[in-house]
């Protein structure tokens, strides 16, 4: 072949190499990646229809009816006696796992100017407080745990009295005429002046063993005492719930990874660590509460201010690339868990809501948490992958075989909540895809 032509021959293959290959990676930048979620900005619409979801599921099948239970017969508030029950539903409605599923009510309401939503909470708590003096009467004339309005009128814990009080004084606060503040000062009463303490005043247990807290214990408490600042204007509420977050996070907070243990026990050396998920959002939590009604000018404001935003910092490294956090958060090969995902959309997103953290920042990883959590609300409306109720240990394994179940009744509130907070998020801040990822826009 003459040489000219080879030269030629040579020239132009190479620039059709050049051009096929700027043309194929252009095209492979371009290609939609196989999400194991739905990677997009949800639209208002959407959002509600998950919650319609939930809603739809927990008004069919939650009750506040009594009945006798050896004639199964409704029975009147006014007639009840030591036979008397709930009728049978799917939750308990005076659990703190309701009392989240109140709130989120609310905050949907709120998010959506559906009353459906808070109509749920105050159908329910209003017919807890109409029958809380016959019920009370019968606990004290006869003691009985089988009374089913026990951990209403003589809470034991704080799991009975801090997330229903909460959730009480929100009504309260939202519906002028809501009759419920003799439950609050019932409960208020236990978690102010009757739970064990240390001497600091840290809100502690006396199980697994001795003197042991428990971070659940900062969602169990601070909500309500913050709630009960904003509606009496006492500031004592205010100083116990600062005091609960910065002794807590003093001897909880891993300031390396930025994580909480789940449990501390007095005198224990060294500590074994468990970094749970849903602890570490139920602390969060409490923080964006009470961040919400703390006065700016409370001398403790900075220091929670501070330690919410060193906790966010911490949680948004442990995410995972499908959009949920693990059970154990910092251990990979732990299952991803739905209930403590989304009361970090929830606590984040409010945090952004309230110009507290940076949409840039932050506003992706809420929505990618909202997304993955929408995965875990089947056609019934039930929430998938919550891990149950869980207690405190000092090894691996029982946090790595805790159960999940539609049943567990922590996944429901949550999920209400974080929807209901990203529809005020995307209302508020622009959100859109640039270069195939989810941004804040400008």
């Amino acid at each position: 072949m003459p040489y000219r032509k080879l030269t030629a021959l040579l020239i132009g293959t190479c620039l059709y190499t050049i051009t096929f290959t700027q043309s194929t990676d252009a095209n492979l930048h371009a290609s939609k990646p196989e999400y194991a979620i739905p990677y997009i900005v949800p639209s208002q619409n959407d959002i509600v229809k998950t919650l319609d979801k939930v809603y739809n599921y927990i008004n069919a099948n939650t009750t506040a009816a009594f009945i006798n239970k050896k004639t199964k017969e409704v029975v009147n508030p006014a007639q009840v006696d030591t036979n008397t029950v709930f009728q049978k539903g799917d939750f308990r409605i005076t659990s703190y796992e309701w009392g989240v599923t109140y709130a989120g009510m609310l905050n949907a309401s709120e998010a959506t100017g559906d009353a459906k939503y808070a109509n749920y909470t105050k159908e329910k708590l209003q017919a807890l407080a109409s029958s809380y003096a016959t019920f009370k009467k019968l606990y004290e004339t006869y003691h009985l745990n089988s009374n089913p309005l026990r951990s209403v009128v003589n809470p034991e814990a704080l799991d009975d009295a801090g997330a229903m009080c909460a959730a009480s004084i929100k009504l309260i606060r939202t519906e002028a005429n809501a009759d419920v503040r003799t439950m609050v000062d019932n409960y208020m009463n236990f978690i102010f002046n009757k739970q064990f303490r240390f001497k600091d005043g840290t809100l502690a247990r006396m199980r697994p063993l001795p003197n042991t807290l428990w971070l659940d214990d900062l969602f169990m408490s601070v909500p309500a005492l913050a709630q009960m600042g904003k509606l009496t204007g006492n500031q004592k509420y205010f100083d116990d719930a600062c005091k609960q977050v910065l002794q807590f996070s003093q001897r909880m907070f891993n300031k390396e990874k930025k994580l909480y243990m789940h449990g501390w026990v007095e005198g224990m050396e060294p500590h074994p660590q468990f970094h749970w998920a849903r602890a570490n959002g139920w602390a969060v939590m409490a923080m964006a509460e009470l961040l919400d009604v703390l006065p700016t000018t409370h001398p403790s404001y900075k220091a929670v201010m501070q330690q919410y935003k060193l906790h966010v910092e911490g949680l948004a490294k442990y995410q995972s690339g499908q959009g949920f956090w693990h059970q154990l958060l910092d251990r990979e090969d732990s299952y991803l868990e739905t209930s403590a995902t989304a009361i970090y959309a929830y606590a984040v997103a409010k945090g952004i809501n309230r110009k507290w953290l940076d949409a840039k920042a932050y506003g992706p990883m809420c929505l990618l948490a909202w997304n993955a959590v929408t995965t875990k609300v089947n056609d019934k409306g039930q929430v998938e992958g919550t891990c149950v109720g869980t207690g405190m240990a000092f090894e691996p394994a029982f946090y790595y075989y805790r159960p999940i179940n539609v049943y567990a009744a922590h996944g429901y509130g949550p999920v209400l909540l974080a929807g209901s907070e990203i529809i005020k998020m995307i209302k508020q801040f622009k959100f859109g895809m640039n270069d195939s990822a989810l941004q804040f826009v400008n």
